[in-house]
């Protein structure tokens, strides 16, 4: 059914979105710039409030994806996800993802890049670790690969145990062992890497091993 629209609000709580009212009923919100085509008065048939209505979803599920981002960077796929379980059907959940993709706010190379320099920087993984995850998160192996060209298990294992040998400082070689050896294998470690990293704590505490 066709309405007329009889008031535009700005909203209280977003000054940059206008409530649009149909034939004295609340409609739908626009964006303030979409709003400013629209007067009271104006006959609208049922293809344009569809259309506005549609325009109205694309706009409200965008705006919760920077919401969603500001929490931290996100993979492709994450958002998708995040659309998917907020009710976004297909189409307008592909514009709302190729406009966040033009705007830069998804580019799953610089979201993996994120991801190592922080894990690395305080909760250090080993690179197949590292690579689960950002697989887990759906970032495609060329930039899975080309954001851990650099790293290197051995530095990022001694980083993770670094800061803890001062409190080991006074247990046995064996307990040392046993400490490194769970640390450093549930964040992924391998044994070689791991046996390495204990000889050096034991050459930084000097214990002989």
């Amino acid at each position: 059914m066709a309405g007329t629209v009889t008031a535009l609000r700005f909203q209280e709580r977003n000054r940059e979105r206008v409530s649009v009212y149909l034939d004295g009923a609340y409609a739908f919100g626009l964006p303030a710039v979409e709003a400013a085509r629209l007067r009271r008065g104006q006959t609208l048939s049922d293809a344009e409030i569809a259309a506005l209505r549609a325009l109205d979803e694309r706009e409200r599920a965008y705006d919760r994806a920077l919401r969603y981002l500001s929490y931290r960077p996100r993979s492709r796929a994450e958002m998708e996800r995040y659309l998917q379980r907020i009710g976004l059907g297909d189409e307008p959940r592909l514009e709302v993802i190729a406009r966040l993709e033009a705007a830069g706010y998804l580019d799953d190379a610089a979201f993996a890049r994120f991801w190592v320099e922080s894990r690395q920087s305080f909760r250090p993984r080993s690179r197949r670790a590292l690579r689960y995850e950002l697989q887990q998160k759906g970032v495609g192996r060329q930039a899975v690969e080309e954001a851990m060209a650099e790293q290197s298990d051995e530095s990022a294992a001694w980083q993770a145990i670094e800061g803890k040998l001062s409190r080991w400082s006074n247990v046995s070689k064996d307990e040392l062992r046993r400490k490194i050896s769970g640390y450093l294998a549930r964040r992924g470690f391998g044994y070689a890497t791991i046996k390495q990293v204990y000889q050096e704590a034991c050459r930084v505490l000097d214990i002989d091993h």
